[in-house]
């Protein structure tokens, strides 16, 4: 391999929203940048990732992608790569993939693609032209999402798994448990599950309602705490009240002290139907909280059943009733899970691990066309 040496990455990223692949997103280039490599952001215009580049000294430029027929985007695009003289382009959306991908082809460079959905891929026309022509490396997020990319036909000389990761330090929390349970109105000896997600069907928050109905049915002192915004949670919240749990289940909305409710916290919970990795799990990790999964994508694979946390079928309200009364009934448990879990972070799952197999990654692809 060639020696190491600065790089500059267009990352192109179709969403105007900002979910968790934007946060591995800025995970990635905070990383990349502290290691003195050059960023460049091409989002849609009005996007919340195009602001929060520009807040964090990113250059950024804006591209309006608005469907995968949308071809003045691949001119734009195409013009942008140009100008910002970059050396890679890092495609990190489906849309952006066959978008940013024509574009990066045009301009003669070299991309790659970041996969986080644990879907099937549908073989395509499309399909072969992006993953036998236009990108150079696949990059799936867990093992769970690489079988999907090997099923649809993706060659495994392109695939690469480098896990989502999360941030240590970032995720110090600023006060303390007890004065973020009396902020919350929460007993102290009280026993609280926190789930932290978006409030779509995929996610499954229905179906932890409807276990924590069942816990408090059988006299379980306990409260769930859902962080997260979405179309689901009008609702939601008529499912909680039509099964009598008041404020047993608070909806605490939209939330950037993830850190501190997961402190407050003494078992975490991600009942989702479907997963690329669930970095919300690994997360709660971070903070030694045991988990209670659904055995679904890669959180079957971040999450080691009875080593890190508990994992149980999807749509089983029973069997996640069941998890979560063992570990209401067991601190020592919940404790030792949680500290398996913070120790299970090293294996791949820190930040730096993920930046710095990113950079391999990068060299590797450019030092192909060098030899």
């Amino acid at each position: 391999m060639a020696a190491q040496r600065s790089l500059s990455i267009a990352h192109v990223d179709a969403e105007t929203g900002f979910s968790g692949g934007e946060v591995q997103v800025f995970l990635l280039m905070e990383g990349l940048r502290r290691r003195g490599h050059r960023n460049v952001l091409i989002a849609p215009p009005g996007s919340r990732s195009a602001g929060e580049a520009q807040r964090r000294g990113f250059e950024a430029r804006t591209v309006p992608m608005r469907g995968d027929l949308d071809l003045p985007a691949v001119v734009r695009l195409k013009r942008h790569l140009g100008e910002a003289r970059v050396d890679l382009v890092h495609l990190h959306t489906s849309r952006s993939t066959w978008l940013g991908g024509l574009a990066a082809r045009w301009a003669g460079l070299r991309a790659i693609t970041t996969r986080r959905q644990d879907r099937a891929l549908r073989s395509s026309a499309r399909m072969r032209l992006v993953y036998g022509h236009l990108v150079r490396r696949a990059v799936a997020i867990s093992p769970a999402v690489a079988r999907r990319l090997a099923d649809g036909g993706v060659e495994p000389e392109l695939l690469v798994t480098i896990p989502s990761a999360v941030d240590l330090e970032g995720l110090r929390p600023a006060k303390e448990r007890a004065q973020v349970r009396r902020e919350l109105g929460l007993d102290e000896h009280a026993f609280v599950v926190l789930t932290l997600a978006s409030l779509v069907h995929r996610k499954g928050v229905d179906v932890l309602i409807r276990a924590l109905a069942l816990l408090v049915g059988a006299g379980a002192p306990c409260t769930l705490l859902v962080a997260g915004e979405g179309p689901e949670r009008a609702r939601l919240e008529d499912l909680a009240r039509e099964l009598g749990l008041g404020a047993r289940v608070r909806f605490l909305g939209a939330r950037e002290d993830k850190a501190e409710l997961l402190a407050a916290c003494d078992v975490f919970a991600l009942a989702s139907r479907a997963e690329g990795l669930g970095v919300a799990a690994l997360e709660a990790m971070a903070l030694a909280r045991a988990v209670v999964a659904s055995r679904v994508g890669g959180l079957a694979d971040s999450v080691l059943h009875a080593r890190t946390g508990l994992l149980v079928e999807p749509d089983d309200a029973p069997a996640l009733a069941q998890a979560l009364s063992e570990l209401c009934a067991d601190p020592a448990l919940r404790e030792r899970l949680g500290a398996e879990g913070r120790r299970r972070l090293h294996d791949g799952f820190e930040a730096e691990q993920m930046v710095a197999s990113y950079e391999r990654l990068y060299q590797q692809v450019l030092d192909e066309d060098a030899r």
